[in-house]
């Protein structure tokens, strides 16, 4: 996978050079990134070129940090709302 089939914007890459850039910043570009995955290509395998990419010249980046972050499992979703959470016993 080439650099510009992971990242074809290059929001990652400027990310990167943005200098003195914080985490909401990053997670906003990550966010805009995720978004244009194209259906049917792993989003997980894209980050984990982008960290092979990025991570051993920028360690303690925060955009190293929320791609890290990317990696984690998707938290299991729970039943909010309804019938039962409008009635009080």
């Amino acid at each position: 996978m080439s650099d510009k089939n992971i990242d074809p914007k290059g929001l990652i890459r400027e990310a990167y050079n943005i200098e003195n850039i914080a985490l909401p910043e990053c997670r906003s570009i990550f966010l805009d990134w995720a978004i244009g995955v194209p259906q049917g290509r792993s989003a997980q395998r894209s980050i984990k070129a982008l960290l092979k990419l990025y991570q051993s010249d920028h360690p303690d980046h925060p955009m190293t940090q929320v791609l890290t972050e990317g990696l984690a499992p998707a938290p299991v979703a729970k039943r909010r709302g309804g019938r039962a959470a409008r009635i009080k016993n």
